[in-house]
């Protein structure tokens, strides 16, 4: 493996590991907004206590991801030193700001956790509400500077130098509202969906008492229905994604379509694999016009095929393995979700055991959709880390060892993960709900 592919690969893994708790610690503060205004709405205290312990999780899951981003960022630095010189000079405000954003959160955090019993209704919801605000402030603006790699604007480059260099227009790039957006609501349906796959694990569970199941009952109801709200307005959010492709970077639509030839009423390829040898898609099931449409809200939209662009500069065409699973993911959610709760509102009785075995798999495929989404999103960008402006190659390091390194962090983060899962399991099980909920009364 040489150099680049092997800086890729220890970058691409310290963000994976990164992305379960960024995405978890913008997801449950949400949640516990959502829980904390049922409460003050129905007067139930479970609802509270839903807040109390999500709370709880919330602040081991950001005792590990202060210290992974801490690592993203060093990571940058040590594999990426062409990439930063650029970024110091044009894309630094957001990584500026989010410091104050963070600063936000967990002023707020301290308040909520220690005094929420003391204020009153209105002082409690705006108190967790500026936690869910900073902690996704701080995503948006993260978010930025991907969103400014794939729409770099805000600057030139002449002999190898920045020159004109505008920070505020490199903020404000074109892709960033879509990306922003695209990602809060993918970590509010990931928060939601990992509290569906603990309620279900909770209620598969046969000599619990009812009334800890009346709990976990109103907990999955209310993350079922965040869950598939989330999940609808990701997927709407998914074609403006699309559109926005379309404008600023057609090489990766292309290939997440397996589409080599430029056309009008493009069809929308689902499933399959693309074979570059004979430049087709095989095995995809075909909807006639339905790309040209999400591409221009449009069925005659011209899409460009990949044949306009030289092979040098096609995106790896895996990508369109990675863009089918995690639509499919989504499409999914969206469907387990309305299908639930139409079923409690149907049969108003206890769900079935296999339908909560299915509910325990959402978390986990909520996760695996963010992460491949993310890996789409940077892998569709190749060969560039800015897009059209720099090379990947030219951006990593030319130091070598970068295998010691690799193996060092791989089993870091292994490590970090068993211990925050030993961690969240010893808490959790030393401090059941049923005291709390009779401490709560």
């Amino acid at each position: 493996m040489d150099n680049v592919m092997l800086a890729r690969a220890l970058f691409g893994s310290s963000m994976a590991f990164h992305i379960i708790f960024a995405t978890l610690g913008v997801g449950l503060p949400f949640m516990i907004v959502v829980a904390e205004i049922a409460y003050q709405v129905k007067k139930d205290r479970d609802y509270a206590l839903m807040a109390k312990r999500w709370t709880k999780c919330q602040a081991i899951l950001l005792g590990v991801g202060i210290p992974s981003g801490t690592m993203v960022g060093v990571m940058l630095s040590l594999l990426w030193p062409g990439f930063m010189e650029i970024v110091g000079q044009v894309i630094a405000l957001p990584f500026q700001i989010e410091i104050w954003a963070f600063l936000l959160e967990a002023l707020f955090m301290s308040i909520y956790v220690y005094a929420s019993e003391r204020l009153p209704a209105a002082l409690r919801i705006a108190s967790v509400t500026f936690v869910a605000l900073g902690a996704s402030a701080s995503a948006a603006l993260i978010t930025d500077a991907h969103a400014w790699m794939n729409t770099p604007q805000g600057f030139r480059l002449e002999n190898g130098q920045v020159v004109d260099a505008d920070p505020w227009a490199a903020v404000f790039n074109p892709s960033w509202p879509t990306t922003a957006t695209h990602v809060l609501f993918s970590a509010y349906l990931l928060g939601a969906f990992a509290i569906v796959s603990v309620a279900a694990v909770k209620l598969l569970a046969r000599k619990r008492p009812e009334r800890e199941r009346q709990y976990h009952r109103k907990g999955l109801i209310l993350s079922l229905a965040i869950g598939g709200v989330m999940s609808l307005l990701t997927a709407l959010n998914g074609h403006e994604t699309a559109q926005m492709l379309h404008r600023h970077q057609p090489e990766k639509l292309a290939a997440a379509e397996g589409l080599f030839e430029t056309q009008a009423y493009a069809p929308l390829a689902i499933g399959g694999f693309t074979d570059k040898e004979t430049r087709t898609i095989r095995g995809a099931i075909e909807v006639p016009w339905a790309l040209s449409f999400l591409a221009g809200n449009r069925f005659d939209t011209v899409v460009r095929g990949l044949n306009d662009f030289p092979e040098e500069e096609w995106p790896p065409l895996f990508v369109h393995t990675l863009f089918n699973l995690m639509v499919g993911i989504g499409s999914l959610l969206i469907v387990v979700s309305a299908g639930t709760i139409f079923y409690r509102l149907v049969k108003k009785r206890e769900y079935p055991r296999w339908l909560l075995r299915g509910l325990v798999l959402t978390g986990p495929l909520a996760l695996i959709g963010i992460e491949t989404g993310w890996i789409f999103s940077c892998t569709g960008r190749q060969p560039w880390t800015i897009y059209h402006v720099q090379t990947t190659a030219s951006a990593a390091t030319q130091s070598e060892n970068l295998g010691t390194l690799f193996v060092t962090f791989i089993g870091l983060y292994v490590f970090m993960l068993v211990v925050t899962s030993l961690v969240l399991r010893y808490y959790f099980k030393r401090h059941p709900v049923t005291p709390d909920m009779l401490e709560a009364g």
